[in-house]
């Protein structure tokens, strides 16, 4: 029982500092935290490579990719594949769907980048990470983490709508209700003091359930 709590306190956890790291990637040797350049970060492990629901996965990511660069953010792939079973990949996805994963993805052959993120649950698999997301913020600091079984795909909208709500609540200060798109009312903070409730309650300028529980609309571009 002490060797399990060990590990999963090792597991990197939501504030956390995003573990830095040097790998092989598809686009030549990287270090991450000079990849990551002050931007936005998705780090994100798939089971292997020439799998259906990864291939399925990935072509997702790459579909998507000018949403993501449109919020600042880079995306990275991994997986404990070789780099030439990547490229193989790579350059069979694109020829057999016109689908072009251009983003790095990870040669973790060692699991060195694995273990230090916490993807491996042997309960799951010893050899194959799970489905893993990371949303990582400028300050590399880890903001979200997503898990998913092998034999179960992500959701591209959710993880898109998650890494935009995160940028929202930073830039205003709001907190973001039950399935929070953009252009929906954003959740004013509480008041902390007596004052500050009694300014609520007057406040006309937001839509309130309570003085607990006041919504405003705010204008994003």
């Amino acid at each position: 029982m002490e060797t399990i709590t060990q590990e999963v306190h090792g597991m990197p956890r939501i504030g956390d500092d995003a573990p830095d790291f040097e790998a092989t990637t598809t686009h030549g040797n990287m270090k991450f935290s000079e990849f990551a350049d002050s931007k936005w970060v998705i780090l994100f492990s798939h089971p292997a490579d020439f799998t259906p629901v990864c291939t399925t996965e990935l072509s997702g990511f790459a579909q998507r990719k000018n949403d993501f660069e449109a919020l600042n953010t880079k995306l990275i792939g991994l997986s404990i594949d070789s780099i030439h079973s990547h490229l193989a990949w790579v350059n069979n996805v694109h020829e057999k769907t016109d689908v072009y994963l251009d983003f790095p993805i990870i040669a973790d052959i060692d699991m060195k980048v694995a273990k230090l993120y916490g993807m491996l649950q042997p309960n799951e698999s010893e050899t194959a990470a799970v489905r893993a997301v990371f949303f990582i913020d400028p300050y590399q600091k880890i903001r979200l983490i997503m898990y998913y079984p092998l034999n179960v795909g992500r959701n591209m909208d959710e993880i898109l709508r998650a890494l935009e709500a995160l940028q929202v609540s930073d830039e205003h200060k709001v907190a973001l209700p039950l399935n929070w798109k953009k252009g929906d009312k954003v959740i004013v903070p509480p008041p902390k003091t007596l004052q500050q409730m009694e300014h609520r309650i007057k406040d006309t300028s937001c839509e309130k359930i309570d003085f607990y529980l006041a919504k405003k609309d705010l204008k994003l571009a």
